[in-house]
């Protein structure tokens, strides 16, 4: 993994590379630490990441600046922060995790392997996907979003306007953090379970789901038996 820490305070910074480095071991890569807002941004820009760990006070920055950017991007975002009460908006914007200060390496353990086992978010407290849009941020609501499907590296989310955007997290990403509004029914799509509105067999073990707009996707085969329990 290529990591990036965004940390003004020197003496937490080396405690958590520290840990980092220990808790990582072999599946890391690469760990850079930077302490200003603007060196972080011009960094994100142009290196390729897994993983940011981000204080939300940098020397008198607001930290949410920096977040909306990087939430919006391939990597995931866990926030380090003593300020306990930022904890439910970031959860709102899609972060993986937020580890409270002061903190111990169990706790950091724990929100890193959230990154290395690819552990999803067991709770619905994101309520918005951040998406890079005409050179700024646009803010996605989660209630918006019908289903999404796999392009690549990236995904294509598919609203109930009938509008459709780019996302640059790729779908295992994007599932992880949003496994408790929608169900991966295909390798190539997520669908919002509210949404279905019908389960379909067609000839040669064909199955879909119907959404309440009309259009249907495909379930792989695998899929169907446990797609179907759910949804009943």
């Amino acid at each position: 993994m290529h990591i990036l820490i965004v940390e003004d305070e020197s003496r937490i910074a080396k405690r958590i590379e520290r840990m980092t480095r220990d808790i990582c071991g072999d599946t890391l890569q690469s760990l850079t630490h930077i302490n200003t807002l603007y060196e972080a941004l011009r960094f994100i820009e142009n290196n390729t990441l897994d993983l940011v760990l981000l204080d939300l006070n940098l020397n008198g920055n607001n930290g949410f600046d920096l977040l909306t950017t990087a939430v919006s991007r391939s990597f995931h975002t866990i926030i380090i922060s003593a300020y306990k009460e930022q904890a439910i908006t970031a959860f709102e914007y899609g972060v993986l995790d937020f580890v409270p200060k002061p903190f111990n390496r169990d706790r950091l353990e724990q929100a890193l392997h959230k990154t290395i086992k690819k552990e999803k978010r067991k709770t619905n407290d994101i309520k918005f996907l951040a998406i890079k849009k005409r050179q700024r941020i646009q803010l996605i609501p989660v209630e918006d979003v019908l289903y999404i499907k796999g392009a690549g590296a990236y995904t294509e989310i598919f609203l109930a306007d009938g509008k459709k955007e780019l996302h640059d997290k790729s779908l295992e990403k994007l599932e992880q953090l949003l496994s408790s509004f929608f169900e991966r029914i295909h390798k190539s799509y997520m669908v919002k379970i509210s949404e279905v509105k019908e389960i379909i067999v067609e000839s040669g073990s064909k199955y879909m789901v119907e959404l309440k707009n009309g259009t249907r996707i495909p379930i792989g085969r695998t899929k169907y038996k446990d797609i179907k329990k759910k949804w009943l």
